[in-house]
């Protein structure tokens, strides 16, 4: 009864903690899932208007890459195959930062040392957590079924819908509790983890654009990459259409295999190690660390490596779909040429098309990759490190710019290396669709954007520092959410138009609009500007 009474008392302790991350989480889900329904029957109520939409779909492989996998043009079937795949994203997310910061994050605060003094011991918070991750995920998948139900799709289908969304947070639930047993610190396992989940984001996104169409141009079947991916396993339960639920084993397997190797690890090691633990640092600091900008590279270098990774693949794989393009593009049905008349009359190809699609993706790496220097900023502040810093002969001001220039750098790094991916695999492939300086245009293209997230969450660390990271991080959501899904869910322009995302420049031969990356770059550098008066005016603190 002890043990009980006590995993009682941690479990309601980390739905204390999370009670307002998990609201935001839970409601923003079911608001998107209910949203969407409701817009896409008042936008597409006709099944022939939903036809037509998957047939372009179909014929237009970065559509695919970004929506999902096409069943039917039943309402039911055209809304899972339009919003499914993001609503798994988020609850992916969800799980591995759930996992994370009540385990691998709790151990560098030392309050799991702390609890593991106790009668509750080490195990007992595990456990705690584990059913705190799965309380949030039947939350989630309750918000997908109510969303699909109040918008009057069938219930079977819509449960179905909602469990498959929870089986694949479930999945990353398993995956973010093993990540933290191997990582030494929370961010590298929150950045490996949620790095997983874009991983299975885009292999599915690769099985879907690379599967087989049928005959009426309706339909797909998933291509091999879509079954190394447990959202691609979600999406194989055709709910609406097919209402198969054995896939959701898949998922369900990987998060006890992954749970299961979390708990063994965690038997048999100690508090606060890990299994990749960090290498001994040097007797004495090396003389390029003697400056603050220097510092904050060796701070950050970790995470910036990772979001150059993810840059670089998505510059290769946008690249190397332009076989599967031109295979779409030499197809002679009605909708691939009329699509392709569109596209002419334009000056974009369908591999361009893939490729800005794919460079939105790299634009919001860049964006997390900068926003995160200006979140190292208040973990330093937090921890009490940023004073020891600042008690050298060092300004708050020159403390702040090296993590503007670093995140600056950072972001041009992420897109450099994207656009030099997707180059070096056209090259490759011999695809002249599209040449070299449309490339490096449109990740140029995608800089400005970036670049608020950059210099916005400065200036909320400057104004109001204890919003910083919550801030940072819900910018960047809304921006993304209202930039790439405003229109799906059937808001307003002026409302989408609050994302920087919506005025990206989409290079489009000579035509290209240019006049919103001018707006934004000077909207940065007022707040950047604003930022830096105002830090030489307010103090440090851990509050």
């Amino acid at each position: 009864m002890t043990e009980v009474r006590e995993l009682r008392i941690l479990w309601g302790q980390r739905l204390r903690r999370d009670r307002w991350q998990l609201a935001i989480w839970v409601l923003g889900i079911g608001a998107l899932t209910l949203f969407a329904a409701s817009a896409i029957q008042q936008t597409y109520g006709e099944e022939s208007s939903r036809a037509e939409i998957l047939q372009v779909a179909i014929a237009t492989p970065a559509i695919l890459m970004l929506r999902g996998l096409p069943r039917d043009a039943s309402l039911g079937g055209f809304m899972f195959f339009l919003i499914y795949a993001f609503l798994a994203l988020l609850a992916g997310l969800m799980s591995t930062f759930l996992a994370v910061r009540h385990t691998r994050a709790d151990e560098e605060a030392g309050s799991a040392e702390l609890i593991a003094a106790t009668p509750a011991g080490r195990l007992t918070p595990a456990v705690a957590t584990l059913l705190h991750g799965i309380s949030a995920n039947v939350l989630a998948a309750l918000a997908v079924f109510g969303g699909f139900a109040a918008a009057g799709l069938d219930r079977e289908g819509s449960l179905l819908a909602g469990a498959a969304t929870g089986a694949v947070g479930l999945a990353f639930l398993g995956v973010g509790l093993l990540v933290a047993q191997l990582m030494g610190t929370s961010r590298g396992a929150n950045g490996y983890s949620s790095g997983l989940v874009v991983l299975a984001y885009l292999l599915r996104g690769i099985g879907d654009a690379s599967g087989t169409p049928s005959a009426d141009g309706l339909s797909m079947t998933a291509g091999a990459s879509s079954w190394f991916s447990p959202i691609g396993w979600g999406q194989q339960t055709f709910a609406f259409t097919g209402d198969r639920w054995w896939p959701l084993l898949l998922p369900l397997g990987l998060a006890v295999v992954s749970g299961g190797a979390a708990w063994l690890l965690l038997e048999r090691r100690d508090s606060g190690a890990s299994v990749w633990g960090a290498l001994p640092g040097r007797a004495a600091a090396r003389p390029g660390l003697s400056s603050p900008t220097a510092l904050a590279l060796r701070l950050q270098a970790g995470s910036i490596i990772g979001w150059c990774i993810g840059g670089l693949a998505m510059g290769l794989l946008a690249g190397s779909l332009g076989s599967a393009i031109a295979a779409a593009d030499a197809t002679s049905n009605n909708i691939t040429v009329a699509l392709r008349a569109i596209l002419q009359t334009q000056g974009v190809s369908l591999t361009q098309l893939m490729i800005s699609a794919m460079f939105s993706i790299a634009g919001i790496l860049a964006a997390a990759c900068g926003l995160q220097a200006v979140l190292r900023l208040r973990q330093e502040e937090a921890g009490g490190t940023a004073e020891l810093l600042l008690a050298a002969p060092v300004s708050r001001l020159h403390w702040l710019v090296s993590y503007l220039l670093l995140g600056a750098a950072s972001v041009v790094l992420v897109l450099t290396l994207t656009a030099f991916g997707a180059w070096a695999s056209l090259a490759a492939a011999g695809d002249t669709s599209v040449d070299g300086q449309a490339v490096w245009e449109t990740a140029v293209a995608q800089l400005p954007a970036a670049l608020i997230y950059l210099a916005v969450p400065a200036l909320v660390f400057v104004l109001w520092p204890a919003a910083t990271i919550a801030g940072g991080w819900a910018l960047l959501g809304a921006g993304v959410v209202l930039g790439i899904f405003g229109g799906l869910v059937g808001l307003d322009k002026s409302i989408r138009d609050l994302s920087p995302f919506t005025h990206t420049p989409v290079p489009s031969g000579t035509t290209t609009d240019w006049s919103g990356a001018w707006w934004m770059l000077a909207i940065a550098g007022v707040a950047v500007a604003v930022a830096m008066v105002g830090m030489r005016r307010r103090e440090t603190g851990t509050a």
